[in-house]
């Protein structure tokens, strides 16, 4: 089971994640959100993870001044892309800097998912998140929003995916059973109010996960 906590922001939380046992810890460099942090920030905040975590660089439709500077500072082993990039896009981002890409897909309905396979064989891997109604479309992802994951049965593309979208220690095992999803991701299901990640949340959440593998 792979587990992902995004949206980490202080040396206390990235080390409650990786001793909870999470497999990938997401940095946001989406500057609107409450959960962003700089470059600069997220190399700092790397030196406390141990081997082996995977480091996750979350960008919004990012020009290349910006990847450029994660990657200097950063060095992530995924780029999570949450905007409305093309699989073009994708493919030219994987290319330039030679790691893995996964690319979020927004999901209220069975034809969302379904688009989700334009990205075969550019992006590594597919993060469904919960599709926000216009009203709630201030952020790319981390609502705490739920969607009908039964809407994922449509899905029939080749790419590995992971869940995300309202994820929370309560829910996660029922999503798992659900989906059938072998990874989940969580942000607002870890927290006590939005960029405020609590330790104990963390754990629990990584902790229901993996019981439920």
């Amino acid at each position: 089971m792979l587990v992902k906590i995004c949206g980490l922001k202080t040396p206390a939380t990235v080390e409650a994640a990786a001793a909870a046992g999470a497999t990938h810890i997401g940095f946001n460099f989406f500057a609107p959100s409450p959960r962003s942090v700089t470059p600069e920030q997220a190399k700092e905040l790397a030196r406390h993870l141990p081997e082996g975590v995977k480091t996750v660089a979350l960008v919004v439709d990012a020009d290349d001044a910006l990847l450029d500077a994660i990657w200097e500072n950063l060095h992530p082993d995924i780029f999570q892309l949450h905007g409305k990039e093309t699989p073009d896009r994708v493919r030219e981002i994987k290319a330039r800097y030679g790691v893995a890409v996964m690319k979020a897909v927004r999901v209220a309905e069975p034809e969302d998912a379904r688009a989700a396979e334009a990205y075969d064989g550019a992006a590594d891997m597919i993060l469904f998140d919960a599709k926000p109604p216009k009203e709630l479309d201030k952020l790319p992802g981390g609502n705490g929003l739920l969607f009908d994951w039964k809407a994922l049965r449509a899905y029939r593309g080749d790419t590995p995916w992971m869940l995300a979208g309202g994820l929370d220690a309560e829910n996660v095992a029922e999503a798992i059973r659900v989906t059938g999803t072998d990874a989940v991701d969580t942000a607002s299901g870890a927290e006590d109010a939005p960029g405020v990640k609590n330790p104990e949340k963390i754990a629990k959440f990584v902790a229901a996960a993996l019981r439920a593998e």
